[in-house]
């Protein structure tokens, strides 16, 4: 563990997310590579990037990207849990 990963782990901001069908805590990156994203753990927002998921998410982005964000919308509208998500989420501001 890095000293930078224990100093900011007191600057990263609890949320709620989905993982599955389930509602998890998380956290949000307030440094490092993945600032602003969403992850698991705190050490993640400090790891390198997996170049290869990158390359293949930008391919598959390319092609479907406009299918992925329709259903991605819909999913966010319509799923119980993704609408518990930004409730607790809206509350915690």
């Amino acid at each position: 563990m890095l000293l930078r990963e224990l100093t900011s782990s007191l600057d990263e901001k609890r949320v709620w997310a989905k993982s599955g069908k389930k509602v998890v805590r998380k956290y949000r990156c307030s440094g490092g590579k993945r600032h602003g994203r969403i992850v698991s753990k705190i050490q993640q927002c400090f790891a390198a990037p997996d170049m290869k998921k990158r390359f293949a998410m930008k391919r598959l982005k390319a092609r479907i990207g406009s299918k992925m964000t329709r259903k991605a919308r819909r999913t966010k509208r319509v799923n119980p849990a993704s609408r518990r998500v930004a409730a607790l989420n809206k509350r915690g501001r």
